[in-house]
């Protein structure tokens, strides 16, 4: 069989397993988050975290993709992940839907961020600056439960600085995107200007965008399953995730997202390019970068075929199929090749049986 060919039927391997195995364990470890913010804690925050599991259970099945990275144990690597994207999305909700625009707020809730990650670091208050505060024990036990399964990670001591450093930046942008619209802008570019000289080929936006992602959080937690890891592995990961595939991951999110935030007055990284034709040029660009990042990674056929899979996840949703985002979805695809394609007609049809 052709090189090309086999590597479509790895990759259609892993995505039918993907389907097949993972999201069942994404179901049931949901599940078991969805009844315990049901059983306990004051409304407001219950209401919130169930509010996160059911609008954004895509971002557990996304992000579990990584428990079939080789020699993960994927059972153990699925609860890891929902337990941290499960944080990162009930946040997310008391920073936007709670109708609380604090900063100090915001800062001290997104420790749990970093503590879900650091298991020597003692445990926030994290409600130490927000009005409602009794969730019943239910943020705790999850940045509990994310410290028990990075404590089973034989080589998480080489990895450990950079996912701090990620899950930091990230906790830095979540604080600053949810500010009032007054301030919130300046704010965030005081913040980036800090970062950017960094990252010369980047647009502020960009950057930020970059930081959005808990994608790299996951792929150098799932390497460091493996105990022979090197520091040189190490960096060749981090370099490739950020910027490149952790920015397309959110530079495609809020591509997908632009009519609606349009209309909701939401802060959309895309609005900041001055054209379509801009947002095309630089969406490929991000897509090349990211395709020949992940190509020279170890095992470069799962990075491969992530990058391939971001790109057919996020233009198959329906909000893609809508003037102008269908011209440059199309151009996008167009210049991405064959397989992406293939995978783009497979997520569409998934789309409609209601798998994804």
């Amino acid at each position: 069989m052709p090189p090309s060919l086999t590597a479509t039927a790895s990759s259609l391997t892993l995505l039918t397993k993907f389907i097949r195995e993972v999201f069942p364990l994404v179901d049931h470890e949901l599940d078991n988050w969805h009844s315990y913010a049901t059983e306990h804690g004051m409304r407001e925050l219950a209401d919130q975290a169930l509010a996160s599991i059911q609008s954004k259970k895509f971002h557990c099945q996304g992000g579990s993709v990584y428990s079939l990275y080789k020699g993960v144990p994927t059972r153990d690597f699925v609860r890891l992940v929902v337990a941290l994207q499960t944080i990162s999305d009930y946040l997310d909700n008391l920073c936007d839907r709670a109708g609380i625009a604090d900063e100090a707020a915001f800062r001290q809730l997104h420790l749990a961020m970093t503590d879900a990650l650091d298991p020597d670091r003692p445990v926030s208050d994290y409600y130490a600056a927000y009005p409602y505060k009794d969730d019943g024990g239910y943020l705790p036990k999850l940045v509990m439960t994310c410290r028990q399964e990075v404590a089973k990670l034989p080589s998480y001591h080489l990895v450990k600085t950079e996912i701090l450093r990620q899950a930091e930046l990230y906790s830095e942008l979540q604080t600053y995107k949810h500010l009032d619209s007054s301030v919130r802008e300046e704010k965030m570019l005081t913040w980036i200007n800090r970062h950017l000289p960094g990252y010369p080929e980047l647009t502020p936006w960009e950057f930020a965008a970059a930081t959005g992602s808990t994608l790299g959080m996951f792929m150098l937690s799932a390497a460091a399953h493996n105990p022979s890891l090197t520091p040189q592995a190490v960096s060749q990961i981090a370099a490739a995730y950020f910027p490149w595939i952790n920015g397309l991951h959110i530079l495609l999110d809020y591509f997908i997202d632009e009519a609606e935030d349009r209309l909701g007055g939401d802060l959309n990284f895309v609005f900041y390019y001055t054209s379509p034709e801009e947002t095309l040029a630089r969406l490929t660009y991000f897509t090349e970068q990211a395709r020949t990042q992940a190509h020279g990674l170890p095992e470069a056929a799962f990075p491969q075929t992530v990058v391939d899979g971001l790109l057919a996840m996020y233009l198959s949703d329906p909000k893609a199929d809508v003037a102008p985002t269908r011209a440059i979805r199309d151009n996008l695809l167009r210049a991405a090749g064959l397989y992406p394609r293939l995978m783009y007609r497979l997520c569409r049809l998934l789309r409609k049986k209601n798998l994804l």
